[in-house]
């Protein structure tokens, strides 16, 4: 399974946003069993996207991430282009709509 990477810091999840050309940022608090429940279900769509950075931040953890995407519930899904947030799901998300938007942008980065 390709596990989301758990990061510590605002400034490591930060670094991958800008850095990667897509990247996926899962934010899931610990009391949270929609978060756990959907964990699994993403780290599994993302298999198909191994080209896609995936991180992932606790918002108990690193209180700082809600306000610096101005997140308000969990889980919250965020997809960045190249630094820009394109995409965003938060509480309920569809599987099926994220696996076409993932689709749709890694078609994006894969034309080079």
């Amino acid at each position: 399974m390709n596990d989301l990477k758990k990061l510590e810091t605002m400034e490591q999840a930060q670094e991958v946003i800008q850095s990667q050309p897509l990247s996926l940022l899962y934010i899931s608090q610990p009391n949270c069993s929609v978060c756990h429940s959907l964990l699994p279900q993403v780290e599994e769509l993302l298999e198909d996207y191994p080209k896609i950075s995936s991180i992932h931040l606790d918002a108990k953890e690193v209180p700082e991430v809600a306000g610096e995407f101005s997140v308000m519930t969990v889980p919250a899904i965020l997809i960045f282009a190249e630094g820009k947030e394109m995409f965003r799901k938060a509480r309920f998300v569809p599987v099926g709509e994220l696996n076409m938007q993932l689709a749709k942008f890694n078609h994006f980065i894969n034309e080079d």
